[in-house]
Protein backbone atom coordinates (compact mmCIF):
# COMPACT_ATOMS: atom_id res chain seq x y z
CA UNK A 1 0.00 0.00 0.00
CA UNK A 2 1.54 3.06 -1.15
CA UNK A 3 0.93 6.66 0.74
CA UNK A 4 1.01 10.39 0.02
CA UNK A 5 0.95 13.02 2.14
CA UNK A 6 0.41 16.59 1.21
CA UNK A 7 2.21 18.76 3.55
CA UNK A 8 2.60 22.74 3.50
CA UNK A 9 5.55 24.97 4.06
CA UNK A 10 5.70 26.27 8.16
CA UNK A 11 6.63 29.92 7.91
CA UNK A 12 6.04 30.63 11.48
CA UNK A 13 6.99 29.19 14.54
CA UNK A 14 6.42 29.04 18.14
CA UNK A 15 5.16 26.78 21.05
CA UNK A 16 1.12 29.18 20.55
CA UNK A 17 1.66 28.17 17.12
CA UNK A 18 2.45 24.26 17.73
CA UNK A 19 -0.72 23.86 19.85
CA UNK A 20 -3.02 25.79 17.78
CA UNK A 21 -1.89 23.66 14.80
CA UNK A 22 -2.69 20.43 17.05
CA UNK A 23 -6.09 21.55 17.63
CA UNK A 24 -6.70 21.67 14.11
CA UNK A 25 -5.78 18.29 13.69
CA UNK A 26 -2.20 19.26 12.12
CA UNK A 27 1.43 19.14 13.35
CA UNK A 28 4.89 20.45 12.74
CA UNK A 29 7.13 18.56 10.90
CA UNK A 30 10.94 18.88 9.48
CA UNK A 31 11.81 16.83 6.32
CA UNK A 32 15.65 16.46 6.59
CA UNK A 33 16.96 16.21 2.45
CA UNK A 34 19.90 14.57 1.14
CA UNK A 35 21.72 17.11 -0.09
CA UNK A 36 19.39 20.17 0.66
CA UNK A 37 18.81 22.17 3.62
CA UNK A 38 16.24 20.49 6.28
CA UNK A 39 12.67 21.81 5.50
CA UNK A 40 9.95 22.63 8.02
CA UNK A 41 6.39 21.58 7.12
CA UNK A 42 2.94 21.07 8.67
CA UNK A 43 1.19 17.80 7.80
CA UNK A 44 -2.11 16.48 8.81
CA UNK A 45 -1.83 14.30 12.12
CA UNK A 46 -4.27 11.56 10.50
CA UNK A 47 -1.53 10.99 7.90
CA UNK A 48 1.35 10.06 10.37
CA UNK A 49 -1.08 8.00 11.91
CA UNK A 50 -1.86 6.14 8.59
CA UNK A 51 1.61 5.31 8.64
CA UNK A 52 2.27 4.12 11.95
CA UNK A 53 -0.04 2.01 11.76
CA UNK A 54 0.76 0.04 8.91
CA UNK A 55 2.17 -3.04 8.50
CA UNK A 56 6.07 -1.36 7.72
CA UNK A 57 5.28 1.04 10.51
CA UNK A 58 8.17 3.45 10.80
CA UNK A 59 9.98 1.46 8.18
CA UNK A 60 7.23 2.79 5.51
CA UNK A 61 8.54 4.76 2.71
CA UNK A 62 5.81 7.47 1.63
CA UNK A 63 5.45 10.36 -1.02
CA UNK A 64 5.35 14.14 0.28
CA UNK A 65 3.75 16.59 -1.65
CA UNK A 66 5.24 19.36 -1.29
CA UNK A 67 4.03 22.51 -3.83
CA UNK A 68 4.17 21.30 -7.17
CA UNK A 69 6.67 18.09 -6.70
CA UNK A 70 6.66 15.12 -4.21
CA UNK A 71 9.64 13.46 -2.39
CA UNK A 72 10.11 9.95 -1.19
CA UNK A 73 10.49 9.96 2.39
CA UNK A 74 10.38 7.87 5.84
CA UNK A 75 9.70 8.66 9.75
CA UNK A 76 13.12 9.31 11.08
CA UNK A 77 12.01 9.66 15.02
CA UNK A 78 8.57 10.78 16.67
CA UNK A 79 8.06 13.13 19.81
CA UNK A 80 4.83 12.58 21.73
CA UNK A 81 3.57 14.00 24.53
CA UNK A 82 4.97 11.41 27.36
CA UNK A 83 1.23 11.32 29.06
CA UNK A 84 -1.02 11.41 26.33
CA UNK A 85 0.88 9.80 24.07
CA UNK A 86 -0.46 12.62 21.25
CA UNK A 87 2.17 13.48 18.71
CA UNK A 88 3.58 16.59 19.32
CA UNK A 89 6.41 16.74 16.25
CA UNK A 90 7.67 14.45 13.63
CA UNK A 91 10.86 14.04 11.84
CA UNK A 92 11.17 12.91 7.73
CA UNK A 93 13.74 12.04 5.81
CA UNK A 94 14.16 12.17 2.40
CA UNK A 95 14.90 8.49 0.72
CA UNK A 96 16.82 8.24 -2.50
CA UNK A 97 15.48 4.75 -3.95
CA UNK A 98 18.87 3.35 -5.96
CA UNK A 99 20.92 4.10 -2.25
CA UNK A 100 20.86 1.67 0.01
CA UNK A 101 19.89 2.64 3.93
CA UNK A 102 20.02 1.13 7.57
CA UNK A 103 16.73 0.35 9.63
CA UNK A 104 15.45 -1.57 12.03
CA UNK A 105 13.10 -4.19 11.68
CA UNK A 106 10.99 -6.50 13.78
CA UNK A 107 11.70 -10.73 14.96
CA UNK A 108 9.18 -12.68 14.17
CA UNK A 109 9.12 -16.66 15.74
CA UNK A 110 7.91 -19.31 13.48
CA UNK A 111 6.60 -22.58 14.34
CA UNK A 112 5.98 -24.22 18.68
CA UNK A 113 9.57 -24.84 20.08
CA UNK A 114 10.56 -28.86 21.23
CA UNK A 115 11.70 -27.27 24.42
CA UNK A 116 8.16 -25.68 24.95
CA UNK A 117 5.62 -28.89 23.50
CA UNK A 118 7.06 -31.51 24.73
CA UNK A 119 9.39 -30.85 27.36
CA UNK A 120 7.69 -28.08 29.59
CA UNK A 121 10.40 -25.22 28.77
CA UNK A 122 8.89 -21.24 27.94
CA UNK A 123 9.88 -19.19 25.52
CA UNK A 124 12.33 -15.91 26.67
CA UNK A 125 12.69 -13.60 24.18
CA UNK A 126 15.80 -11.72 24.35
CA UNK A 127 15.97 -9.33 21.19
CA UNK A 128 13.06 -7.95 19.45
CA UNK A 129 14.26 -6.37 16.57
CA UNK A 130 17.13 -6.28 14.15
CA UNK A 131 19.33 -3.87 12.23
CA UNK A 132 19.62 -4.35 8.26
CA UNK A 133 21.16 -2.53 4.99
CA UNK A 134 19.12 -2.33 2.15
CA UNK A 135 17.58 -0.64 -0.98
CA UNK A 136 14.35 1.13 0.68
CA UNK A 137 12.22 -1.22 -1.80
CA UNK A 138 14.20 -4.38 -0.28
CA UNK A 139 13.16 -3.51 3.20
CA UNK A 140 11.64 -6.45 4.85
CA UNK A 141 8.47 -6.22 7.13
CA UNK A 142 9.99 -8.80 9.37
CA UNK A 143 12.51 -10.75 9.62
CA UNK A 144 11.29 -14.71 10.51
CA UNK A 145 13.49 -17.08 12.40
CA UNK A 146 11.99 -20.89 12.76
CA UNK A 147 12.21 -22.24 16.52
CA UNK A 148 10.35 -25.68 15.72
CA UNK A 149 13.96 -27.55 16.83
CA UNK A 150 14.74 -25.30 20.07
CA UNK A 151 15.03 -27.62 22.80
CA UNK A 152 15.18 -26.67 26.33
CA UNK A 153 18.09 -25.23 27.04
CA UNK A 154 19.49 -23.94 23.60
CA UNK A 155 19.06 -20.37 21.89
CA UNK A 156 19.22 -19.06 18.29
CA UNK A 157 21.25 -15.75 17.46
CA UNK A 158 21.57 -13.34 14.76
CA UNK A 159 24.16 -15.56 12.79
CA UNK A 160 20.91 -18.06 12.34
CA UNK A 161 18.66 -15.98 10.48
CA UNK A 162 18.12 -16.58 7.33
CA UNK A 163 17.13 -13.09 4.66
CA UNK A 164 17.11 -12.32 1.33
CA UNK A 165 20.27 -11.57 -0.33
CA UNK A 166 19.30 -8.28 -0.94
CA UNK A 167 19.42 -7.49 3.01
CA UNK A 168 22.47 -7.23 4.83
CA UNK A 169 21.99 -8.02 8.77
CA UNK A 170 24.34 -5.40 10.54
CA UNK A 171 23.63 -6.47 14.19
CA UNK A 172 26.69 -8.79 16.46
CA UNK A 173 26.35 -12.10 14.82
CA UNK A 174 26.95 -13.81 18.21
CA UNK A 175 23.23 -11.66 19.54
CA UNK A 176 20.85 -14.19 21.26
CA UNK A 177 17.69 -13.85 20.29
CA UNK A 178 15.33 -16.69 22.10
CA UNK A 179 16.28 -19.03 24.56
CA UNK A 180 14.22 -22.38 25.52
CA UNK A 181 13.81 -21.92 29.41
CA UNK A 182 13.64 -24.26 31.99
CA UNK A 183 10.67 -23.42 34.05
CA UNK A 184 11.80 -22.04 37.81
CA UNK A 185 11.09 -24.41 40.76
CA UNK A 186 8.10 -23.90 43.23
CA UNK A 187 9.33 -23.23 46.49
CA UNK A 188 7.54 -25.42 49.25
CA UNK A 189 5.79 -22.95 51.62
CA UNK A 190 5.43 -24.12 55.05
CA UNK A 191 2.16 -22.57 56.61
CA UNK A 192 2.48 -19.98 59.21
CA UNK A 193 0.79 -22.15 61.68
CA UNK A 194 3.13 -24.97 61.63
CA UNK A 195 6.31 -22.58 61.85
CA UNK A 196 4.59 -21.21 65.29
CA UNK A 197 4.01 -24.92 66.27
CA UNK A 198 7.83 -25.37 65.89
CA UNK A 199 8.52 -22.58 67.79
CA UNK A 200 6.26 -23.38 70.61
CA UNK A 201 7.55 -26.56 70.93
CA UNK A 202 10.63 -26.27 72.94
CA UNK A 203 8.85 -24.12 75.70
CA UNK A 204 6.40 -26.78 76.14
CA UNK A 205 9.13 -29.04 76.89
CA UNK A 206 11.27 -26.79 79.34
CA UNK A 207 7.81 -25.98 81.37
CA UNK A 208 7.06 -30.05 81.74
CA UNK A 209 10.82 -30.45 82.81
CA UNK A 210 10.45 -27.78 85.45
CA UNK A 211 7.82 -29.29 86.73
CA UNK A 212 8.98 -32.86 87.06
CA UNK A 213 11.80 -31.14 88.72
CA UNK A 214 9.71 -29.36 91.65
CA UNK A 215 7.76 -32.66 92.08
CA UNK A 216 11.09 -34.46 92.66
CA UNK A 217 12.47 -31.76 95.14
CA UNK A 218 8.93 -32.16 97.20
CA UNK A 219 8.88 -35.54 97.67
CA UNK A 220 12.94 -35.56 98.53
CA UNK A 221 11.63 -33.14 101.67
Amino acid sequence: MSFTIKAERRNVFGKAVSRRLRKEGKIPVILYGLATESTPLIVKKMDIFKILRSESGENTIFKVSIDSGTENAMIKEIQADPVTDEILHADLIQIAMDRVIQVSVPVVLKGEAVGVKAEGGFIDVITREVDVECLPKDIPEHVLLDISELHLNQSLKVEDMAVPETVKILSDPSTVVVHIVAPIAEEVVVEEEELIGEEEEPEVIKKERAEEEREKEEKEE
